[in-house]
């Protein structure tokens, strides 16, 4: 391997932002932050928008499109008569 032309591969501390959970895990990502953990270590912070702790898909919050206010079964009934048959 050549020097110099590969990215940095360390542990990085990623923070949910909407409700404080973190994680570590090696990344390239780039970051400017540094984040001082619970065992001492210092290490990089890469802040996310969201996480799987509070994502609605992974928490099961999410809702389905077939029960808001029936919109998916409206479109059946109107286009399933214009289908046409080859």
């Amino acid at each position: 391997m050549k020097n110099g032309i590969h990215p940095k591969y360390r542990e990085v501390c990623f923070v949910d932002l909407s409700n404080g959970f973190k994680f570590v895990t090696r990344s390239c990502a780039n970051t400017k932050e540094m984040i001082k953990m619970e065992d001492g270590r210092e290490l990089p912070l890469y802040k996310l928008d969201t996480s799987s702790e509070s994502h609605p898909f992974y928490t099961g919050t999410q809702k389905s499109v077939d029960n808001m206010g029936g919109r998916v079964e409206r479109f059946r009934n109107r286009y399933s008569k214009t289908s046409s048959t080859k």
